[in-house]
Protein backbone atom coordinates (compact mmCIF):
# COMPACT_ATOMS: atom_id res chain seq x y z
CA UNK A 1 0.00 0.00 0.00
CA UNK A 2 1.39 3.82 -1.16
CA UNK A 3 1.95 6.01 1.58
CA UNK A 4 -0.85 8.03 0.29
CA UNK A 5 -3.22 5.01 0.23
CA UNK A 6 -2.35 4.35 3.95
CA UNK A 7 -2.84 7.98 4.67
CA UNK A 8 -5.13 9.83 2.20
CA UNK A 9 -6.25 12.68 5.11
CA UNK A 10 -4.07 13.87 7.86
CA UNK A 11 -5.25 16.14 10.70
CA UNK A 12 -2.31 18.68 12.02
CA UNK A 13 -3.50 19.55 15.45
CA UNK A 14 -1.54 22.62 16.16
CA UNK A 15 -1.22 26.30 14.87
CA UNK A 16 0.91 29.09 13.37
CA UNK A 17 4.11 28.29 11.59
CA UNK A 18 4.54 24.97 12.26
CA UNK A 19 1.39 23.97 10.64
CA UNK A 20 2.17 25.65 7.60
CA UNK A 21 5.30 23.75 7.71
CA UNK A 22 3.74 20.50 8.12
CA UNK A 23 0.66 21.04 5.50
CA UNK A 24 3.42 22.15 3.17
CA UNK A 25 4.72 18.87 3.10
CA UNK A 26 1.50 16.99 3.08
CA UNK A 27 0.88 19.10 -0.33
CA UNK A 28 4.24 17.68 -1.80
CA UNK A 29 3.26 14.26 -0.78
CA UNK A 30 -0.58 14.01 -2.29
CA UNK A 31 -2.07 13.76 1.42
CA UNK A 32 -5.37 15.88 2.13
CA UNK A 33 -4.42 18.26 5.05
CA UNK A 34 -6.58 19.17 7.56
CA UNK A 35 -6.19 22.27 9.73
CA UNK A 36 -7.86 22.79 13.32
CA UNK A 37 -8.28 26.57 15.05
CA UNK A 38 -9.78 28.19 17.27
CA UNK A 39 -11.66 31.12 17.19
CA UNK A 40 -8.95 33.32 17.64
CA UNK A 41 -7.51 31.68 14.88
CA UNK A 42 -10.33 31.18 12.35
CA UNK A 43 -8.42 33.95 9.95
CA UNK A 44 -4.95 32.57 10.37
CA UNK A 45 -2.54 31.18 7.58
CA UNK A 46 -2.80 27.67 7.98
CA UNK A 47 -6.31 27.91 8.38
CA UNK A 48 -6.32 29.23 4.77
CA UNK A 49 -3.61 26.81 3.38
CA UNK A 50 -4.74 23.56 4.48
CA UNK A 51 -7.67 21.01 2.19
CA UNK A 52 -9.90 21.80 4.70
CA UNK A 53 -10.80 23.10 8.01
CA UNK A 54 -12.44 22.25 11.49
CA UNK A 55 -13.26 24.77 14.42
CA UNK A 56 -12.55 23.10 17.98
CA UNK A 57 -13.41 25.80 20.28
CA UNK A 58 -13.20 28.90 21.72
CA UNK A 59 -9.62 30.83 22.33
CA UNK A 60 -8.08 29.32 25.41
CA UNK A 61 -6.23 26.60 24.46
CA UNK A 62 -7.28 24.13 26.91
CA UNK A 63 -10.54 24.51 25.38
CA UNK A 64 -9.02 23.60 21.69
CA UNK A 65 -5.80 22.99 20.90
CA UNK A 66 -4.84 21.18 24.23
CA UNK A 67 -8.81 19.11 23.98
CA UNK A 68 -8.15 16.05 23.33
CA UNK A 69 -12.32 14.72 22.43
CA UNK A 70 -11.91 18.36 20.35
CA UNK A 71 -9.20 16.61 18.63
CA UNK A 72 -10.49 13.51 17.94
CA UNK A 73 -13.61 14.71 17.28
CA UNK A 74 -12.18 16.92 14.28
CA UNK A 75 -10.71 13.90 13.01
CA UNK A 76 -13.90 12.18 12.34
CA UNK A 77 -15.47 14.37 11.07
CA UNK A 78 -13.26 15.11 8.20
CA UNK A 79 -12.18 11.43 7.85
CA UNK A 80 -8.26 12.06 8.72
CA UNK A 81 -6.50 8.58 9.54
CA UNK A 82 -3.61 9.84 10.94
CA UNK A 83 -2.78 13.46 13.50
CA UNK A 84 0.27 15.30 13.15
CA UNK A 85 0.94 17.04 16.36
CA UNK A 86 3.58 19.27 15.44
CA UNK A 87 5.68 20.47 18.60
CA UNK A 88 4.20 22.06 22.02
CA UNK A 89 0.32 21.15 22.72
CA UNK A 90 -0.59 17.21 22.78
CA UNK A 91 2.74 16.98 20.85
CA UNK A 92 4.65 14.94 23.86
CA UNK A 93 1.22 13.79 25.58
CA UNK A 94 0.76 9.99 26.21
CA UNK A 95 -2.72 10.45 26.83
CA UNK A 96 -3.46 11.88 23.74
CA UNK A 97 -1.48 8.94 21.82
CA UNK A 98 -3.85 6.51 23.20
CA UNK A 99 -6.51 8.02 22.80
CA UNK A 100 -6.27 8.23 19.24
CA UNK A 101 -5.24 4.47 18.98
CA UNK A 102 -8.42 3.91 20.72
CA UNK A 103 -10.30 5.52 18.11
CA UNK A 104 -8.28 3.70 15.63
CA UNK A 105 -6.37 7.20 14.30
CA UNK A 106 -2.73 7.32 13.66
CA UNK A 107 -0.50 9.45 15.80
CA UNK A 108 2.56 10.41 13.82
CA UNK A 109 4.74 10.03 16.51
CA UNK A 110 6.48 7.97 19.34
CA UNK A 111 5.19 5.39 21.32
CA UNK A 112 3.30 5.62 24.24
CA UNK A 113 6.13 4.37 25.96
CA UNK A 114 8.48 6.54 24.81
CA UNK A 115 6.29 9.35 25.61
CA UNK A 116 6.26 8.17 29.22
CA UNK A 117 9.61 8.12 29.58
CA UNK A 118 11.11 10.75 28.27
CA UNK A 119 8.30 13.45 29.41
CA UNK A 120 9.88 13.16 32.99
CA UNK A 121 13.27 14.48 33.39
CA UNK A 122 13.88 12.27 36.54
CA UNK A 123 12.97 8.35 34.86
CA UNK A 124 14.59 9.40 31.82
CA UNK A 125 17.95 10.41 33.12
CA UNK A 126 17.79 7.19 35.39
CA UNK A 127 16.68 5.19 32.09
CA UNK A 128 19.27 6.37 29.94
CA UNK A 129 21.86 6.02 32.31
CA UNK A 130 21.22 2.04 32.38
CA UNK A 131 21.92 1.86 28.66
CA UNK A 132 25.51 3.56 29.08
CA UNK A 133 24.36 7.22 28.07
CA UNK A 134 26.19 9.95 30.21
CA UNK A 135 24.45 12.08 32.29
CA UNK A 136 25.28 15.12 34.54
CA UNK A 137 25.77 13.76 38.02
CA UNK A 138 23.07 15.08 40.84
CA UNK A 139 20.05 13.20 42.69
CA UNK A 140 17.05 12.55 40.63
CA UNK A 141 14.72 10.15 42.48
CA UNK A 142 11.30 10.46 42.30
CA UNK A 143 9.07 12.32 45.21
CA UNK A 144 11.84 14.08 47.23
CA UNK A 145 11.29 16.46 49.93
CA UNK A 146 12.94 19.42 50.05
CA UNK A 147 15.08 18.28 53.52
CA UNK A 148 15.76 15.40 51.12
CA UNK A 149 17.31 17.29 48.19
CA UNK A 150 18.76 19.33 50.46
CA UNK A 151 20.96 16.51 52.70
CA UNK A 152 21.96 14.97 49.05
CA UNK A 153 22.65 18.25 47.86
CA UNK A 154 26.33 18.44 49.21
CA UNK A 155 27.51 15.11 47.74
CA UNK A 156 26.20 16.83 44.24
CA UNK A 157 28.18 19.79 45.03
CA UNK A 158 27.97 23.31 44.24
CA UNK A 159 26.96 25.38 42.21
CA UNK A 160 24.41 22.95 41.54
CA UNK A 161 20.84 23.64 39.40
CA UNK A 162 17.86 23.40 40.37
CA UNK A 163 15.21 21.84 37.94
CA UNK A 164 11.69 20.40 37.88
CA UNK A 165 11.02 16.31 36.71
CA UNK A 166 8.21 17.80 34.16
CA UNK A 167 8.11 20.16 31.45
CA UNK A 168 10.48 21.96 29.63
CA UNK A 169 11.68 26.02 28.40
CA UNK A 170 13.87 26.76 31.53
CA UNK A 171 10.39 27.68 33.50
CA UNK A 172 11.93 26.54 37.49
CA UNK A 173 15.35 25.98 37.22
CA UNK A 174 17.78 27.71 39.56
CA UNK A 175 21.42 27.61 40.18
CA UNK A 176 22.32 27.76 42.97
CA UNK A 177 25.83 29.23 44.46
CA UNK A 178 25.75 28.32 48.11
CA UNK A 179 24.02 25.52 50.52
CA UNK A 180 22.47 28.28 52.60
CA UNK A 181 20.74 29.73 49.21
CA UNK A 182 18.62 26.29 49.02
CA UNK A 183 15.66 25.73 50.90
CA UNK A 184 14.37 29.37 49.67
CA UNK A 185 15.32 28.53 45.77
CA UNK A 186 13.58 24.86 46.28
CA UNK A 187 10.86 26.77 47.50
CA UNK A 188 10.66 29.14 44.25
CA UNK A 189 10.97 26.11 41.71
CA UNK A 190 8.35 23.99 43.45
CA UNK A 191 6.12 26.78 43.51
CA UNK A 192 6.75 27.57 39.41
CA UNK A 193 6.90 23.97 38.25
CA UNK A 194 3.43 23.52 40.08
CA UNK A 195 1.70 26.30 38.55
CA UNK A 196 3.18 25.87 35.36
CA UNK A 197 3.40 21.48 34.47
CA UNK A 198 0.88 20.61 37.39
CA UNK A 199 3.95 18.43 39.14
CA UNK A 200 6.48 19.96 41.91
CA UNK A 201 8.77 17.40 41.42
CA UNK A 202 12.13 18.36 40.96
CA UNK A 203 16.23 17.25 40.87
CA UNK A 204 19.47 18.17 41.17
CA UNK A 205 22.17 18.78 38.73
CA UNK A 206 25.80 19.27 38.98
CA UNK A 207 26.23 23.06 37.27
CA UNK A 208 28.03 22.78 34.21
CA UNK A 209 30.48 25.75 33.65
CA UNK A 210 30.87 26.91 30.12
CA UNK A 211 27.58 24.99 29.19
CA UNK A 212 27.27 24.39 25.19
CA UNK A 213 23.71 23.13 24.50
CA UNK A 214 24.38 20.20 21.63
CA UNK A 215 21.41 18.25 20.57
CA UNK A 216 21.34 15.03 18.09
CA UNK A 217 18.33 14.83 15.55
CA UNK A 218 17.22 10.91 15.21
CA UNK A 219 15.13 9.01 12.98
CA UNK A 220 13.89 5.78 14.23
CA UNK A 221 11.66 3.17 12.20
CA UNK A 222 9.28 0.25 13.15
CA UNK A 223 11.04 -2.19 12.10
CA UNK A 224 14.45 -1.29 14.08
CA UNK A 225 16.50 0.95 11.99
CA UNK A 226 17.51 4.13 14.24
CA UNK A 227 19.80 6.65 12.76
CA UNK A 228 21.06 10.54 13.59
CA UNK A 229 21.41 13.31 11.09
CA UNK A 230 23.82 15.33 13.09
CA UNK A 231 24.09 17.51 15.77
CA UNK A 232 22.62 20.92 16.14
CA UNK A 233 24.20 23.97 18.83
CA UNK A 234 21.32 25.73 20.62
CA UNK A 235 23.49 27.63 22.88
CA UNK A 236 22.40 31.15 22.44
CA UNK A 237 19.54 31.48 24.56
CA UNK A 238 17.47 34.03 26.58
CA UNK A 239 16.27 33.09 29.90
CA UNK A 240 16.78 29.05 29.15
CA UNK A 241 14.51 29.87 25.89
CA UNK A 242 16.67 29.04 22.65
CA UNK A 243 17.01 32.11 19.94
CA UNK A 244 19.25 30.94 17.82
CA UNK A 245 20.09 27.21 16.65
CA UNK A 246 22.52 26.37 13.69
CA UNK A 247 24.25 22.84 12.25
CA UNK A 248 26.45 21.73 12.54
CA UNK A 249 27.99 22.60 16.39
CA UNK A 250 30.53 25.57 15.66
CA UNK A 251 31.99 23.72 19.46
CA UNK A 252 32.33 20.41 17.22
CA UNK A 253 34.01 22.05 14.57
CA UNK A 254 36.50 23.48 16.27
CA UNK A 255 37.63 20.25 17.66
CA UNK A 256 40.61 18.43 15.95
CA UNK A 257 38.52 15.04 16.83
CA UNK A 258 35.53 16.64 16.01
CA UNK A 259 34.27 14.15 13.46
CA UNK A 260 34.96 11.25 16.05
CA UNK A 261 33.41 13.57 19.18
CA UNK A 262 30.63 13.70 16.96
CA UNK A 263 30.11 10.01 16.16
CA UNK A 264 30.39 9.28 19.84
CA UNK A 265 27.45 11.89 20.69
CA UNK A 266 25.44 10.34 17.71
CA UNK A 267 25.49 6.79 18.94
CA UNK A 268 25.11 8.03 22.50
CA UNK A 269 21.42 9.52 20.85
CA UNK A 270 20.51 6.24 18.81
CA UNK A 271 20.89 4.81 22.15
CA UNK A 272 18.74 6.62 23.95
CA UNK A 273 16.64 6.59 21.49
CA UNK A 274 16.58 2.30 21.00
CA UNK A 275 15.99 2.52 24.93
CA UNK A 276 12.98 3.15 24.48
CA UNK A 277 12.00 1.24 21.21
CA UNK A 278 11.81 5.20 19.79
CA UNK A 279 9.90 5.66 16.59
CA UNK A 280 10.08 8.73 13.92
CA UNK A 281 11.80 11.81 14.79
CA UNK A 282 13.14 12.80 18.11
CA UNK A 283 16.06 15.31 19.76
CA UNK A 284 18.36 14.16 22.08
CA UNK A 285 19.78 17.37 24.10
CA UNK A 286 23.02 17.12 25.53
CA UNK A 287 25.17 19.67 27.61
CA UNK A 288 28.73 19.98 26.68
CA UNK A 289 31.44 22.43 28.69
CA UNK A 290 33.73 24.37 27.01
CA UNK A 291 36.58 23.15 29.55
CA UNK A 292 35.92 19.74 28.55
CA UNK A 293 34.18 19.30 24.84
CA UNK A 294 34.99 15.74 24.13
CA UNK A 295 32.87 14.95 27.43
CA UNK A 296 28.39 15.19 27.18
CA UNK A 297 25.70 14.66 29.17
CA UNK A 298 22.10 13.34 28.21
CA UNK A 299 19.72 16.46 29.45
CA UNK A 300 16.65 15.30 27.67
CA UNK A 301 14.83 13.66 25.09
CA UNK A 302 12.63 15.95 22.93
CA UNK A 303 9.82 13.14 21.74
CA UNK A 304 8.40 15.22 18.37
CA UNK A 305 9.92 17.93 15.67
CA UNK A 306 11.65 20.33 17.33
CA UNK A 307 11.09 24.22 16.20
CA UNK A 308 14.71 24.45 15.13
CA UNK A 309 14.80 20.98 12.86
CA UNK A 310 15.30 23.32 9.51
CA UNK A 311 18.77 23.69 9.55
CA UNK A 312 19.45 19.95 10.22
CA UNK A 313 17.31 19.36 6.79
CA UNK A 314 18.82 22.25 4.84
CA UNK A 315 22.31 20.75 5.94
CA UNK A 316 21.29 17.23 5.03
CA UNK A 317 18.64 17.69 2.15
CA UNK A 318 16.13 15.31 4.49
CA UNK A 319 12.53 16.38 4.97
CA UNK A 320 12.41 15.62 8.73
CA UNK A 321 8.18 15.61 8.22
CA UNK A 322 8.26 13.53 5.07
CA UNK A 323 10.16 10.49 7.06
CA UNK A 324 7.20 11.35 10.18
CA UNK A 325 4.80 10.61 7.85
CA UNK A 326 6.86 7.60 6.19
CA UNK A 327 7.63 5.88 9.66
CA UNK A 328 4.23 6.35 10.89
CA UNK A 329 3.07 4.34 8.02
CA UNK A 330 5.00 1.36 9.13
CA UNK A 331 7.87 2.38 6.26
CA UNK A 332 11.93 1.45 6.39
CA UNK A 333 14.06 4.03 6.27
CA UNK A 334 16.00 4.22 3.32
CA UNK A 335 18.53 6.45 4.32
CA UNK A 336 21.40 4.76 6.44
CA UNK A 337 23.94 6.38 8.62
CA UNK A 338 26.45 6.68 5.94
CA UNK A 339 24.11 8.09 3.84
CA UNK A 340 23.86 11.19 6.41
CA UNK A 341 26.56 13.92 4.96
CA UNK A 342 26.39 17.46 6.46
CA UNK A 343 26.59 19.91 3.96
CA UNK A 344 27.79 23.65 4.87
CA UNK A 345 26.24 25.52 7.71
CA UNK A 346 22.56 26.81 8.49
CA UNK A 347 21.33 29.07 11.12
CA UNK A 348 17.72 30.22 12.14
CA UNK A 349 16.94 32.80 13.73
CA UNK A 350 13.14 32.96 15.57
CA UNK A 351 10.61 35.83 15.13
CA UNK A 352 8.49 37.23 17.90
CA UNK A 353 5.79 39.08 18.67
CA UNK A 354 7.49 41.10 21.89
CA UNK A 355 7.67 44.50 23.18
CA UNK A 356 11.80 45.04 23.30
CA UNK A 357 11.42 48.01 25.76
CA UNK A 358 8.49 46.32 28.14
CA UNK A 359 11.16 43.36 29.07
CA UNK A 360 10.04 41.59 25.86
CA UNK A 361 6.68 41.04 26.88
CA UNK A 362 4.49 39.59 24.41
CA UNK A 363 2.78 42.02 22.21
CA UNK A 364 -0.70 41.51 20.17
CA UNK A 365 -2.01 43.66 16.94
CA UNK A 366 -2.59 43.26 13.08
CA UNK A 367 -0.14 42.74 10.95
CA UNK A 368 -0.04 45.90 8.77
CA UNK A 369 2.64 45.37 5.93
CA UNK A 370 4.58 42.33 5.88
CA UNK A 371 7.54 41.70 3.16
CA UNK A 372 9.53 38.87 3.67
CA UNK A 373 11.65 37.83 1.03
CA UNK A 374 11.91 41.32 -1.16
CA UNK A 375 12.99 44.02 0.07
CA UNK A 376 14.23 42.29 3.76
CA UNK A 377 16.86 40.05 1.88
CA UNK A 378 17.18 41.97 -1.43
CA UNK A 379 17.56 38.51 -3.04
CA UNK A 380 13.79 37.79 -3.90
CA UNK A 381 14.02 33.88 -2.84
CA UNK A 382 11.39 32.25 -2.32
CA UNK A 383 10.59 29.12 0.18
CA UNK A 384 10.84 27.00 -3.35
CA UNK A 385 14.11 27.77 -3.90
CA UNK A 386 15.89 26.94 -0.67
CA UNK A 387 19.15 26.18 -2.23
CA UNK A 388 19.70 29.88 -2.71
CA UNK A 389 20.37 29.97 0.97
CA UNK A 390 17.35 31.63 2.65
CA UNK A 391 14.24 29.76 3.99
CA UNK A 392 11.32 30.94 5.56
CA UNK A 393 8.65 29.24 7.74
CA UNK A 394 5.91 31.51 8.85
CA UNK A 395 2.36 32.07 9.99
CA UNK A 396 2.04 35.38 8.72
CA UNK A 397 0.03 36.93 6.18
CA UNK A 398 -0.78 40.83 5.90
CA UNK A 399 -3.96 41.48 7.80
CA UNK A 400 -3.72 38.76 10.32
CA UNK A 401 -4.51 39.86 13.96
CA UNK A 402 -1.90 38.67 16.48
CA UNK A 403 -3.48 37.36 19.61
CA UNK A 404 -1.99 36.94 23.19
CA UNK A 405 -3.85 33.93 23.65
CA UNK A 406 -0.43 31.65 22.38
CA UNK A 407 2.73 32.06 21.97
CA UNK A 408 4.75 34.70 20.98
CA UNK A 409 6.70 32.87 18.27
CA UNK A 410 5.22 33.91 14.52
CA UNK A 411 7.87 32.80 12.03
CA UNK A 412 11.76 31.82 11.98
CA UNK A 413 14.48 32.60 9.52
CA UNK A 414 16.69 30.33 8.25
CA UNK A 415 20.00 30.57 6.14
CA UNK A 416 22.12 28.36 4.65
CA UNK A 417 26.13 28.82 3.57
CA UNK A 418 28.93 27.29 2.27
CA UNK A 419 30.28 27.98 5.89
CA UNK A 420 29.26 29.11 8.80
CA UNK A 421 30.62 32.88 8.15
CA UNK A 422 28.57 32.46 4.68
CA UNK A 423 25.13 31.18 6.61
CA UNK A 424 25.40 33.83 9.37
Amino acid sequence: MTIERKFRTVLVANRGEIACRVIRTLRAMGIRSVAVYSDADAGARHVREADTAVRIGPPAAAESYLSIDAIIRACQDSGAQAVHPGYGFLSENADFARALEAAGIAFIGPGAEALDVMGDKIRSKNHVAGYGVPVVPGIAEPGMTDAELIAAAPAVGFPLLIKPSAGGGGKGMHAVDRPEDLPSALATARRVAAGAFGDDALLLERLVTSPRHIEVQVLADTHGNVIHLGERECSLQRRHQKVIEESPSPLLESLPDGEAVRAKIGEAACQAARSVHYTGAGTVEFLVSDDSPDEFFFMEMNTRLQVEHPVTEMVTGIDLVEWQVRIAAGEVLTVGQDDVVLNGHAAEARVYAETPHRNFLPSSGEVVLLDEYGAAFGTGVRPEHQDEGVRIDSSLRAGLQISSDYDPMLSKVIAWGTDRKAAL
